[in-house]
């Protein structure tokens, strides 16, 4: 049911409140809007307060003219329905999962800094090329900046066609706008980062979706819930602490996290270039103990002559300057130190995260005891495959890897570049989930008390 914005002409002679609330309610934004949705299930007939929509932000405009204002406006709906008493609001319809959204949507760029009515600007300036469901001003993570940018959700595939094959070129501000499709955009992204494969699939399939919260998905989870009853319970939720923020560990692929729930922080990051293609971790690492709380987290590809530190929070000027300082050399090359580019930083912040999360599963399978990846299986000791006593090597250090006594090989590689023919060496943080340089999914010495989150 795509029934935002059903045309510019409403915008120009009819107020344009029903128009927002009918948004607040459709197929397109409530089952992912999570408090929408929590006031829409929360009465059995779906009844929503218009007392509590009227006062979130967009509706802000309207309340000065008065609850009765607002209830009449409402009810020239043909969307929704008020009941008698003027005190809620409902759909008039079911509520149905949105197909095509992904082939529908559009990314656009070159709309300058934020005003406080860019949103409706927005709106008006897409619907002149077809009925828009949604349109979403990107933000900067972290600080919810306007990027610039937006990602557009037409409600019918020839209005995305339009927009993108108009002649002259949409513009904004007399400046042409950088324009692709959604799908586009993707690709794009996914080729700068150099991933390929079913690394590349799975990123594309999670900029396709949606982000947060889902309806449908939790309604799913949940029916499956209850189809397991009398069978084995499923397995608990197993969540990572890192960088100040708790995210939920998937169990795709040995253990992941979306990377859109990674925190980025800005300034954690450090990167040292000109160490000849060899760095010892443990040298790197005596050092920075005196200084921080916590053992920074390195990441180094053997034959590299670059690598990055990562720290569990913004570097202060001090902090910086001791780090140029105590560790002037790398596998005895002097090595310069710097900031590393944002992108860089991100995905590195990103690897870091899974890497973690990786570690956090197997130590949560260690202690169920006897779990596919987490116990004391076929890898011929702690670990499974890939673990101390070899095994099958899993995707670290191949047949015979971890301590059979060789010499240990970096084979840790990150998924974020599993395309890439070397493979990467990456040294845990000495935290929590300490690892074993050689080992995929690390091995986890269990703590007195055992806890689900894992810290980094």
């Amino acid at each position: 049911m795509c029934f935002f914005l059903s045309s510019f002409y409403r915008w120009l002679i009819v107020d344009s409140v029903d128009i927002i609330v009918e948004f607040y309610f459709a197929d397109s934004n409530l089952p992912f809007d999570k408090f929408m949705w929590s006031l829409h299930t929360a009465n059995a007939e779906h009844w929503v307060p218009i007392k509590t929509v009227s006062s979130f932000k967009r509706m802000r405009e309207y309340v000065s003219n008065g609850h009765e204002w607002i209830v009449k406006a409402l009810r020239t709906s043909m969307e929704l329905e008020v009941d008698e008493a003027g005190e809620n609001a409902r759909r008039r319809t079911e509520v149905q999962p949105p197909k095509g959204q992904f082939e529908r949507s559009i990314y656009a760029k070159g709309f300058g800094d934020e005003t406080s009515d860019l949103q409706k600007k927005l709106e008006e300036f897409f619907n002149q090329y077809g009925e828009t469901n949604a349109v979403r001003m990107r933000r900067v993570d972290g600080n919810k900046q306007f990027k610039g940018s937006v990602f557009v959700e037409f409600a019918e595939m020839k209005s995305a066609e339009a927009f993108l094959s108009a002649d002259p070129k949409p513009s904004w501000d007399g400046a042409e706008l950088l324009i692709m499709s959604k799908e586009a955009y993707c690709d794009m992204k996914i080729k700068e980062k150099g991933l390929t494969g079913k690394t590349a699939e799975m990123r594309k399939d999670s900029m396709a979706s949606r982000k947060g919260f889902n309806a449908f998905q939790e309604m799913q989870d949940e029916k499956k819930g209850k189809g397991q009853k009398g069978k084995d319970k499923p397995n608990p939720e197993v969540w990572l602490e890192i960088m100040g923020s708790k995210i939920r560990v998937q169990e795709e692929d040995g253990g992941s996290v979306k990377s859109e729930n990674v925190p980025y922080i800005k300034g954690a990051t450090m990167k040292f270039t000109g160490c000849g293609g060899d760095a010892n971790f443990t040298e790197m690492k005596t050092p920075l103990r005196e200084r921080f709380a916590r053992v920074p987290y390195i990441q180094f590809s053997k034959g590299d002559d670059f690598g990055l530190v990562g720290f569990d929070k913004a570097l202060t000027e001090d902090e910086i300057d001791y780090v140029k300082t105590s560790l002037k050399t790398v596998n005895s090359n002097e090595v310069q130190w710097s900031i590393p580019e944002e992108e860089e930083e991100k995905k590195f912040q990103i690897d870091r995260a899974n890497f973690a999360a990786r570690s956090a599963l197997s130590r949560s399978q260690d202690r169920k005891g006897g779990a596919s990846r987490g116990g004391r299986g076929r890898g011929g000791g702690r670990g499974g495959r890939g673990g101390r006593g070899g095994g099958r090597g899993g995707r670290g250090g191949g047949r015979g890897g971890g301590r059979s006594g060789e010499k240990s090989q970096p084979a840790a590689t990150s998924e974020e570049q599993s395309g890439e023919k070397r493979k990467r060496a990456i040294e845990p943080d000495g935290g929590p989930d300490t690892g074993v340089r050689g080992q995929a999914i690390p091995t986890i010495a269990p703590s007195k008390k055992a806890k689900t989150d894992a810290a980094l």
